[in-house]
């Protein structure tokens, strides 16, 4: 149902959630936060100029779309949006957060995965106006932000 990933489609998300790297994947197994038998959280590479260190979180199923995505999934991936949500304040010492979903090519889905993104939010941080100005992080950047979350998951229990 409302399928657009190209026939031979090799999803990058899924080999993340697998744990697994090659030279063509940016995302790297140092970026991941969390991982269960459901879901897995990690920075990812996409960054907003105000708004860095922002997190993805995806089933560990292949579930292209919010239109196939079960119950089950959808529950565990927002249960833990909170869970990211508490933790970017405390941790980043963010104003506030948001998070956002897209399905689709008018959607402006472009990873054939199901995603959701929280961002850490910040007064007059122009989130929604910056998106051309964003870069791909480097691993070594990514991997400041993902330790602190990291740590502060190890803490707790879910």
């Amino acid at each position: 149902m409302h399928n657009h990933a190209p026939e031979g489609y090799a999803c990058p998300f899924c080999l993340v959630a697998k744990g697994i790297e090659n030279e063509k994947l940016r995302t790297k197994q140092s970026d991941v936060i969390y991982r269960d038998e459901y879901i897995t959280a990690f920075i990812t590479l996409g960054w907003y100029p105000n708004n860095k260190g922002h997190v993805l979180i995806i089933p560990n199923e292949h579930f292209e779309n919010i239109y196939e995505l079960p119950s089950d999934y959808s529950s565990r991936i927002h249960d833990f949006e909170k869970q990211v949500a508490i933790a970017l304040k405390e941790v980043y010492n963010c104003d506030g957060v948001s998070s956002r979903q897209h399905n689709e090519p008018a959607g402006y889905q472009t990873v054939w995965h199901y995603h959701l993104h929280v961002f850490p939010r910040y007064y007059d941080d122009d989130l929604y106006f910056s998106y051309n100005l964003g870069y791909k992080a480097a691993v070594e950047e990514r991997a400041v932000y993902a330790k602190k979350l990291r740590d502060y998951f190890l803490q707790r229990e879910f």
